[in-house]
């Protein structure tokens, strides 16, 4: 069977899992190309308009699936993957979305629960409740799941040697690990935000790349160990209900409390719920912690100059204002 597996959403943080999943069972494995104008246009064509922008490009990439003739379009329900935490209610609802959005008997849809208290974990006896993996035993489903848990944990741990997840895509298909990567520009700087924002081709506009060629060290929050999100969040009397929204407050904290951090950038979709909550506290927090703080909202009308002309002028006032330390 042909497996499709969407570009858009969680894919920039589980993929090799879910690739490596779907090959131990004897599927092909098919993915969508980066997103793009006719894609993102033809994902809000049929999304309703209140919708967020990242919700209208994954719309767009199951499409773009269905136009592949793959057999099944995977899309499962992210329920819980860390104890009394959730995700966005978007992702709760998005294959109720899928199935009155995408009606045609031509569309097949692979849709586990997942739910679990580990970030790699799934519930075996969900799995087996969905039509599709059905056919497969519990035991070949918890194996061939481990064998993507150990892909994805070679991922995750390149990641943290201080590569991006565009970089982290390629090196955790060669043997071994990478060595640590080199830091060495004049200023640093933290881009947060959800993976499938900065990463996205068309949302993210491949700011990480920019900022490189601008010179720029980039820090993110998939770089750092679980135990350092978990630390700043202790000091909070109350954390935020969802796990991903969680993880960039606490990577924005983290890097706030880093001398070699000069500033902070977050990347955040319009319409985005969560990240009116925690983009606006990481916002107030950049008094007290004396670095500068820029906000890079966008939408499907948001053009590349204008998102280059901001990181260009963001970069420079950092670059003059350590020259003036001086």
């Amino acid at each position: 069977m042909r497996v499709g597996i969407p570009k858009a959403l969680l894919y920039y943080y589980y993929f090799p899992l879910w690739k490596e999943f779907f090959v131990q069972l004897g599927h092909e494995v098919i993915v969508t190309g980066s997103t793009n104008k006719k894609i993102i246009n033809q994902g809000s064509k049929i999304s309703v308009p209140e919708i967020c922008v990242p919700i209208k490009i994954f719309n767009g990439h199951v499409l773009e699936l269905a136009a592949m003739n793959v057999d099944y379009i995977f899309a499962p329900r992210m329920v819980t993957v860390e104890k009394s935490k959730t995700f966005c209610p978007k992702f709760l609802g998005l294959p109720d979305m899928l199935r009155y959005t995408f009606c045609d008997p031509q569309y097949h849809f692979i849709m586990p629960y997942i739910c679990s208290k580990k970030e790699w974990g799934a519930d075996v006896k969900e799995l087996v409740k969905d039509p599709f993996l059905s056919q497969y035993s519990e035991n070949q489903l918890r194996e061939a799941w481990e064998a993507g848990v150990k892909k994805w944990q070679k991922f995750q741990a390149i990641c943290r040697l201080g590569y991006t997840i565009d970089e982290a895509m390629v090196l955790y298909q060669k043997e071994g690990l990478p060595p640590q990567k080199e830091k060495n520009q004049d200023i640093s700087i933290a881009v947060i935000g959800y993976v499938y924002e900065v990463y996205d081709q068309f949302v993210g506009m491949e700011i990480t790349k920019r900022l490189e060629a601008l010179g720029v060290n980039i820090y993110t929050f998939e770089m750092l160990e679980l135990e350092d999100l978990k630390k700043q969040l202790k000091a909070m009397e109350k954390t935020l209900f969802w796990t991903f929204a969680n993880k960039v407050f606490a990577a924005g904290l983290h890097y706030y409390h880093q001398p070699g951090i000069d500033g902070i950038i977050h990347v955040t979709a319009f319409g985005c719920g969560p990240d009116s909550l925690s983009g606006k506290m990481m916002e107030l927090d950049s008094d007290k912690y004396g670095k500068p703080f820029l906000t890079i909202r966008v939408d499907e009308h948001t053009g590349e100059s204008h998102l280059q002309t901001r990181i260009e002028a963001f970069t420079d006032m950092i670059r003059r204002k350590k020259l003036a330390k001086k």
